[in-house]
């Protein structure tokens, strides 16, 4: 068969701009295909990393809105396997405007357990001393800080949503991490102390440092057995579970996702299809003198297939090109969906992506490609198209 591949990119670019215009809709398609899988590897596949395994998520068990009593820290950090438990709270809020450059995470926290917790934060120690001094310091993440176009000393005003406060912080310390660096930490006790009546006291949720990955299952049942019978349950559960249910708050994530790879699928098979029918129905003449010429049907079915094979596997090479670009733009834009951060086509995608083109191709030229092989050689040698 390999004999006839001149033939085949021969016949493949005599009509050159139809044979651009599919392998540039086929790119089209498998970069948007390459993009939803890799969205879907890394919510669903990726492993998290070391430190994030270690720790877990307690929230109230109806819903992320609900707060849980600040009491409940000191019986969860009684229970074996809890090397260190850090209140937080999602403060909300706006800064300057509602822009998207303007949003990220802010989070009240305790700055005593933050370092410890999040032991993948990196900066000075004279900055975490600064932070940990003052009450009005809050702590940022190095690409957050170059995007909002702060540094250290400088000073932010955040107008209060779901707490009806207004704070004014200073940036006194400046973290790098591999994972998300942007979001904003400042002291629990600030918010704490400016607020009044029943949002005083409350805490959004308990992050818990486990000793061993082993024990964070063990830890996830204790926790929730402990106030099982309590005015207000818990679900703790290990931060990658609470990070892909926040996303599944939004909707059927997963669903969503596979709906969209099957319909892009479906649509780039219609129009390669489309495509093959009408470049072997312009040669069926010249099917005819090749049968003539002594060309099995083995033959001139391998050399259709092989040509629309070539030009899906094409377009598929430069959609993961296409793909990778924007995975690229994906990482940098703004956001706090850390799974996001680190979007990437990984050697799995990358071969889906190309198995998918390849399944493309032979699935679209199938027919087309059959019914050249079995025309008799004279009713192919009549037909005028």
């Amino acid at each position: 068969m390999f004999r006839y591949f001149p033939l085949v990119l021969k016949n493949a670019w005599r009509n050159r701009r139809r044979t651009v215009l599919t392998i540039l809709s086929i790119a089209a398609s498998l970069s948007l295909l390459g993009i939803l899988m890799a969205i879907y590897a890394a919510f669903y596949f990726n492993e998290p990393p070391p430190e994030q395994a270690l720790r877990l998520a307690v929230r109230n068990k109806v819903s992320l809105v609900f707060p849980l009593p600040e009491a409940y820290r000191e019986k969860i950090r009684r229970i074996p396997g809890v090397r260190e438990v850090m209140a937080q709270q999602w403060f909300g809020g706006v800064y300057k405007n509602n822009r998207p450059e303007n949003v990220f995470a802010r989070f009240a926290i305790e700055p005593d357990k933050i370092f410890i917790v999040l032991g993948e934060m990196k900066l000075p120690e004279e900055q975490k001393a600064a932070f940990q001094r003052k009450r009005t310091a809050y702590l940022i993440g190095r690409q957050l800080a170059d995007r909002i176009k702060v540094g250290l000393g400088d000073r932010i005003t955040l107008q209060g949503n779901i707490f009806p406060i207004t704070l004014e912080l200073t940036v006194r310390a400046i973290f790098d991490s591999e994972q998300n660096t942007e979001t904003l930490y400042f002291d629990r006790k600030y918010l704490d102390e400016s607020v009044k009546g029943a949002l005083k006291g409350n805490v959004g949720m308990f992050t818990i440092l486990a000793d061993s990955a082993d024990s964070v299952p063990r830890i996830a049942r204790a926790v929730d057995d402990e106030f099982r019978n309590s005015t207000t349950q818990t679900r703790t559960e290990s931060e990658r579970a609470y990070q892909l249910g926040f996303i599944n708050s939004l909707g059927n994530v997963k669903a969503f996702l596979l709906s969209i790879c099957a319909a892009v699928t479906f649509t780039v098979l219609l129009v390669s299809g489309n495509t093959m029918a009408m470049s072997v129905r312009e040669r069926i003449r010249e099917v005819g003198v090749l049968k003539t010429l002594g060309f099995t049907r083995p033959a001139i079915l391998g050399m259709i297939l092989a040509e629309s094979v070539s030009l899906a596997v094409v377009g598929g090479a430069i959609g993961l090109g296409i793909a990778a670009g924007l995975c690229s733009l994906l990482r940098m834009a703004p956001g706090y969906i850390g799974q996001l951060k680190t979007l990437t086509i990984h050697l799995p995608v990358a071969l889906a992506c190309l198995v998918a083109a390849v399944v493309i191709g032979l699935v679209s030229s199938a027919l087309p490609a059959w019914s050249a092989s079995v025309a008799p050689i004279v009713e192919a040698l009549r037909r005028n198209e």
